[in-house]
């Protein structure tokens, strides 16, 4: 039932962000570059879903071929070293003792959810102690039909990884990845809730995955904009702040004398400001595999 009173398309919007369901489609190119400087040194960015089924494998050959090419592998954290990473952001979205969610959001939203999870007879109790990003997040991860984190891109290439001995490293730290959120505000942190809640607009699911499948980064990127074109800060917090603090780390990796595969979600690398147009502005080649 929650599932079906949840945005399909905007939980598929943080899968790629921070990655369904339609024919599995093969195509000439992936969400996966080759990147070269002007002294020939190399890169590969992939575009993930961080969230997949198992039916969605095996992944664009893509994947593979730069994940043979590369020395090293840059998620946007260093997932082996955050492997407490649940535990610290389930922590962080909870009100310490004699502090609850009632407090903090419009009572307006508040009797709305109450009657929400009074029909999913979910106790008050419950989702009263967390804070309202945190508990968006977990309705997200709740419509989640047959998808699973262990089925993401990043799962997979971490697999490989270990079984292959490469380092893993991340382009955020766990704070500051975990600031997207609990950085917000009590307001804006009310409005990404309440956006949970908004039915899905244009773009559906499958069309997103299609484009993800067929390497269309700049359909993902415009898609997540209009997932929060009615709190368009937000957007420019998951997207385009992120995309340019991460491009001195990426320069880094290329001059590192390693060759780096970057995997983010999909939807940094299209755009006006994604990472692909960042790096092409600063005179880097890019060539999509």
């Amino acid at each position: 039932m929650l599932s079906k009173m949840i945005s399909s398309r905007l939980f598929i919007i943080l899968t790629l962000t921070i990655g369904w369901i339609g024919p599995k489609l093969e195509a000439a190119t992936a969400c996966v570059w080759k990147v070269s400087d002007t002294n020939g040194r190399t890169l590969y960015l992939g575009g993930s879903m961080h969230t997949l089924r198992g039916i969605d494998y095996p992944l664009p050959s893509a994947y593979n071929r730069a994940f043979d090419a590369s020395t090293r592998v840059a998620f946007e954290t260093d997932i082996q070293a955050s492997r407490d990473m649940s535990a610290t952001i389930t922590k962080a979205g909870q009100y310490p003792t004699g502090d609850n969610l009632k407090n903090h959001v419009d009572p307006r939203t508040y009797d709305y959810l109450r009657r929400v999870f009074a029909i999913l007879k979910v106790p008050e109790e419950q989702f009263a102690k967390l804070r309202p990003w945190y508990l968006a997040l977990r309705l997200h991860l709740t419509g989640a039909r047959g998808f699973s984190s262990s089925f993401g891109v990043e799962s997979f290439l971490v697999r490989r990884a270990l079984a292959n001995s490469k380092p893993v490293s991340g382009l955020e730290s766990l704070r500051e990845h975990m600031e997207v959120y609990s950085g917000l505000s009590d307001r804006q942190s009310e409005a990404v809730l309440l956006l949970t809640f908004i039915p899905d607009r244009q773009t559906g699911g499958a069309d997103l995955i299609a484009a993800w499948r067929h390497g269309d980064a700049d359909i993902l990127a415009r898609a997540t904009r209009e997932a929060y074109r009615d709190f368009p800060t937000m957007g420019e917090r998951l997207l385009g702040a992120r995309n340019r603090a991460w491009i001195p780390k990426i320069e880094g990796y290329l001059q590192s004398g390693q060759t780096y595969f970057v995997v983010a979600g999909a939807a940094h690398m299209g755009g006006s400001d994604g990472v692909l147009a960042l790096l092409r502005n600063r005179g880097y080649k890019i060539e999509q595999l």
